[in-house]
């Protein structure tokens, strides 16, 4: 059975949990932008938690089932289809997804998942690099896989999920340059609003607001960073580092968004407003293996 792209929305790619392991030939994990939600859309229809899924941005596309498939959309809402539980859709459905609201992406999983090539053990497709394939495009015929579980029979929303409600303000540990920063711009950073601007994408979530001024001009050796890193070029307007990061870089971190808040990321649109607050490794800890144990009795 296979589902054909009648039209492929804004940003329409096959996305799994990443390729994690392989920052050090430079490749990030890249994956899901909110994988709390390819979770959930995957449990949905029966596939393991890792299954390929398409991950939606903005638009979503016009698909066409040349068969009868079980199918399930989670994170942004979908004026298509139902979100948050399994939809048994017949042979000749067309699913029109349209404009996502509530949030910028959304995930549309099918019993059996995406067949699909993995590289590096991923089938997500990387965009900066052109790594396990591209965005869809009007005319592609995605094979779908065996199913190996079974869909769910009720809804399973994450709103009350710890780490996942929207308009929460996003935590962050102290970034390795944090001192490279004056007292005003390290408390300015969690102060004010920032606002996503248009330049935004997989590689890197752009702010305006407040400047971060260095409290002097520096140069830093070019290093390793991570999901969640907080850059501020030399212009002092902050740059989230998102899911298909450079694995390295030269511009001083002031701080990291905890993991968390990292799914949140996902569901940032242009011109949102957001506002970070202060929290500290050890309490960082402690919040991720909460929200994980409390996303694993959700999915049981």
């Amino acid at each position: 059975m296979s589902a054909v792209v009648v039209s492929p929305g804004f940003l329409t790619t096959v996305q799994d949990l990443g390729r994690p392991g392989w920052a050090r030939i430079g490749v990030s994990a890249s994956g899901a932008a909110d994988p709390i939600a390819l979770r959930i859309a995957n449990r949905l229809v029966g596939n393991p938690p890792e299954a390929p899924a398409l991950e939606m941005t903005l638009v979503g596309p016009t698909l066409r089932l040349e068969g009868d498939a079980i199918v399930a959309v989670a994170g942004a809402d979908v004026a298509g289809i139902a979100g948050w539980r399994a939809n048994s859709l017949g042979a000749g459905t067309t699913i029109a997804c349209g404009p996502l609201s509530g949030g910028a992406r959304a995930y549309l999983a099918v019993r059996g998942g995406f067949a699909v090539d993995r590289v590096l053990g991923s089938a997500s497709a990387h965009l900066a690099t052109g790594l396990g394939g591209r965005a869809l495009a009007a005319g592609d015929r995605l094979e779908l896989g065996s199913p190996s579980g079974e869909p769910s029979l009720r809804v399973i929303a994450p709103h009350d999920l710890p780490g996942y409600r929207r308009g929460e303000p996003l935590r962050v540990t102290e970034g390795p340059q944090a001192a490279w920063f004056t007292t005003e711009a390290r408390s300015a950073l969690c102060a004010q609003p920032y606002t996503v601007t248009e330049a935004c994408d997989r590689m890197g979530i752009r702010l305006d607001g407040a400047p971060l001024p260095q409290t002097a001009p520096r140069e830093l050796i070019t290093e390793g960073v991570v999901l969640g890193a907080i850059q501020v070029p030399a212009g002092g307007q902050p740059i989230i580092l998102f899911v298909e990061h450079q694995t390295s870089g030269g511009y001083p971190k002031i701080g990291t968004v905890a993991s968390v808040d990292a799914a949140r990321l996902g569901q940032l649109r242009p011109r949102d407003a957001l506002r970070f607050t202060p929290v500290s490794f050890d309490d960082a800890v402690g919040l991720a293996r909460a929200q994980a144990a409390a996303l694993e009795a959700l999915l049981a």
